[in-house]
């Protein structure tokens, strides 16, 4: 099933999957040079990429709800546009949630470092919403299926809402509605160029 997955979708998985496995077994350190740190601590400019690399080594499903995201919308997405689109609007995505995460830093004054790929998976349910809006998707909870274009409505409304209540503070929503903005803005771009997928 892996290798049925399109070039880029297969490399994301696999570079997260591996870079994984090396913050087990290097620990901290990783994270202390390649997390997303604010900029009044130990912001470096690679960290707008690098940090959409790690996840939480204490929460496997972490790694594995992102990696299932990109398995299910970043493969359709891939397939749709090619895989260099894919990959310039997923880093896109990447970028636009770090810089919005660091607006939200320093707005707040907050000094805690962002690990995930979760920025770059809004991303990927905007396009997905945008360009399959009628396609079913079936929640967890609750277990009712709905039409892409509302499940991401209702999702970035949510998180907009947590991030501006902080109810869950060690939660970077503000990287997710990043993520979710960029894509919409890539989008818009490619639109106004009449860039055809």
């Amino acid at each position: 099933m892996f290798n049925s997955l399109p070039p880029a979708t297969r490399t994301i998985i696999a570079a997260n999957v591996i870079i994984f496995l090396l913050q087990l077994a290097i620990g901290a350190p990783m994270e202390q040079l390649f997390a997303l740190w604010p900029l009044h601590t130990n912001f470096e400019p690679w960290q707008l990429v690098s940090y959409a690399f790690l996840h939480a080594r204490s929460f496997y499903l972490h790694l594995f709800f992102n990696m299932f995201a990109v398995y299910m919308f970043g493969a359709a997405l891939e397939y749709y546009w090619g895989s260099r689109r894919f990959l310039v609007y997923y880093f896109a995505c990447v970028i636009a949630a770090a810089a919005t995460q660091l607006a939200a830093s320093a707005l707040s004054h907050s000094g805690s470092p962002v690990i995930g790929a979760s920025g770059a998976v809004f991303g990927l349910l905007f396009a997905f919403a945008v360009n399959f809006p009628r396609q079913k998707l079936l929640l967890l909870f609750p277990p009712i299926p709905m039409p892409a274009w509302l499940f991401v409505t209702l999702y970035g409304a949510l998180e907009l809402l947590l991030g501006v209540t902080n109810w869950q503070p060690d939660v970077a929503h503000f990287a997710h509605l990043g993520g979710l903005l960029g894509g919409a803005l890539v989008i818009l771009y490619w639109r106004a160029r009449k860039i055809a997928p």
